[in-house]
C-alpha cells in the first residue's frame, strides 16, 4: 500500500518513549499557527512510499522500542498506516501516534476513513492541536499543554480518553 510522507527519522528519543522510527506523514487540515512541521500540511507534497518499504527499515534496526507516526495528520491515511501498524505490532513493537483531533472526535467518528483501524493498532495517543500560546518546552513528547497522553486501547474499551503518565 502507499503511503505519502514527508520524511522519517530512523532514531528518535523525541517523539515517544525509547527509540523510536518516526514517519512524518503528508498532509494536514489542521494547520496550526507555529506548527512544528508547516512543510507537511500540502496534502500533496511529500513522497509516495510503499508501505513494506518502510517496513523493511523498520525491521533493520534492532534498537527499536516502537514507531511513531506523526504529521502531517497521521488519520489522513488511516488505512495505509493501520496497515503498516498491524505488521509493527507483529515485530513486538509499540505504536505512538500524533494527531491533531481530540480523542473524543476520533472515537465518535471512528468508522469513518479507517479511523478505528489506526486507533486499533495505537498504543499511545497524542491528541489535540497544538496551541501556540500553549507552548512549555517541559513537557514530555509534546508542543503545547493542551496535547494529551492518552493509552488508547483502554481508552477504546472503555468509550473514553484514558490518560497515561509518562
Amino acid at each position: 500500500m502507499k503511503l505519502r510522507i514527508a520524511g522519517t527519522v530512523n532514531d528518535s528519543i523525541v517523539d515517544g518513549p525509547g527509540i523510536r522510527f518516526t514517519i512524518f506523514t503528508q498532509g494536514c487540515p489542521h494547520n496550526c499557527p507555529g506548527c512544528h512541521n508547516p512543510q507537511t500540511h500540502d496534502l500533496n507534497g511529500g513522497d509516495l512510499v510503499d508501505t513494506a518499504e518502510l517496513l523493511e527499515k523498520i525491521k533493520k534496526n534492532p534498537l527499536l522500542d516502537g514507531v511513531t507516526f506523526s504529521g502531517g495528520e497521521p488519520f489522513c491515511q488511516a488505512e495505509a498506516l493501520a496497515e503498516l501498524g498491524r505488521s509493527i505490532k507483529a515485530l513486538g513493537l509499540d505504536i505512538v501516534t500524533y494527531t491533531g483531533y481530540l480523542f473524543e472526535e476520533l472515537y465518535e467518528r471512528r468508522q469513518e476513513n479507517a479511523w478505528n483501524d489506526l486507533l486499533s493498532v495505537t498504543d499511545i495517543l497524542i491528541d489535540g492541536p497544538f496551541i501556540q500560546e500553549q507552548r512549555d518546552w517541559e513537557i514530555k513528547f509534546r508542543g503545547s499543554r493542551n496535547q494529551r497522553y492518552i493509552d488508547c486501547q483502554e481508552s477504546l474499551k472503555y468509550g473514553r480518553a484514558i490518560e497515561r503518565d509518562i
